[in-house]
């Protein structure tokens, strides 16, 4: 996200995320870490760059863990407020659900995604062409697995197609979940019910003559929406492919390992990135493509690669770990060979 401008943005962060289980087993998907971060608190973090002082969480599974960590609060300059639907209302209802937050123009965001949008670009694109709702667009290989866009020459949506089979697409370009909208159209969404954006409101609109606006410029997009997914990211970040503002791995390739209290005959390979108050015993091996969250305590021995941990995980001495994701307060016993593997504390699964 790059840019300066003054506008209201929602969030849109009451999803289940089940897809994404055991990782949201006990936490809303917009909240697990990426880079040891909250994704929602970067996109947050992200916007408050951008120039945006008021920012309204919508809310619904785990809100309390949403609540906890933004509250209802001005925060260095930024007003968060958190709104939770009580029931789910879908996307849709969720939005209708806060339209008293919003008297004008306003920016609305899917908070599963990670993407380097420009906003400002956006904004001033959507006025541009006098829209009433834009929405930001991914282009992806095959977009048979989402909800296709086609649009004219002048950018302007002419339809939506849901899932087409493949080789049947009339674009490769997706929906990315980043929308600018102006407030009058949420008149037209009902109170109270569930309702999908993407499928109710938006051909809605377009039956109805509204004037809806394609933005097709992401140099990099990705929903976060399974574990495969989620190991992409990190990939993706590692490697360049995804920038993040505080982290360059092409130019650094280790990050944070003045936090972390290491034997000296430890061996790290890098890309890796340390959290907080993390103690590592001898001849263990780190890396490479390893995300090591705070609090981490290892044992003599251990080797991790193309993984990520999260925060207050303990591992044993020899403990083998590759290719897998441990959760929150998960301890690996002695010994342990880990590999593809999703650990929580309820449950150890295979990814799929």
């Amino acid at each position: 996200m790059k840019g300066g401008i003054d506008l209201k943005a929602l969030f849109l962060a009451g999803g289940m995320g089940t897809r994404l289980r055991p990782l949201t087993n006990h936490i809303p998907k917009p909240m697990v870490p990426v880079m040891g971060v909250p994704l929602l608190a970067r996109s947050v973090r992200e916007l408050k760059r951008c120039g945006i002082s008021e920012i309204v969480l919508s809310t619904c599974y785990c809100s309390n863990r949403i609540e906890e960590y933004f509250g209802d609060e001005i925060n260095n300059g930024l007003k968060i407020q958190c709104v939770c639907e009580g029931k789910p209302l879908g996307t849709g209802g969720a939005i209708k659900n806060c339209q008293k937050y919003f008297d004008g123009t306003f920016l609305i965001f899917n908070s599963d995604i990670l993407s380097n949008i420009d906003v400002k670009a956006m904004v001033d694109f959507h006025r541009e062409k006098h829209a009433d709702v834009t929405i930001a667009a991914a282009q992806v290989k095959d977009p048979s697995s989402y909800g296709v866009i086609e649009y004219d020459s002048d950018d302007r949506i002419v339809s939506f197609t849901e899932k087409p089979k493949p080789g049947e697409e009339k674009s490769n370009y997706i929906n990315a979940g980043v929308y600018v909208f102006e407030p009058k159209v949420l008149d037209l969404i009902p109170t109270g019910l569930p309702v999908s954006i993407e499928r109710d409101t938006f051909p809605l609109l377009l039956k109805k003559g509204y004037r809806m606006a394609v933005f097709r410029k992401s140099e990099y997009w990705i929903d976060i929406g399974t574990p495969e997914k989620y190991m992409q990211a990190h990939k993706d970040i590692f490697d360049g492919s995804c920038s993040i503002s505080e982290n360059d791995f092409k130019n650094d390739k280790i990050y944070g390992l003045a936090n972390a209290e290491l034997d000296p005959t430890v061996k790290i390979k890098g890309p890796v990135w340390f959290g907080k108050n993390v103690h590592i015993g001898a001849n263990a091996v780190i890396g490479p493509n390893v995300v090591i969250g705070n609090g981490f305590e290892a044992g003599r021995g251990c080797e991790i690669t193309n993984s990520i941990i999260w925060s207050n995980v303990s591992v044993g001495s020899g403990v083998d770990i590759e290719h897998s994701v441990i959760t929150s307060g998960c301890h690996i016993e002695n010994g342990t060979q880990c590999a593809n593997t999703i650990y929580s504390q309820e449950s150890k699964l295979p990814f799929a």
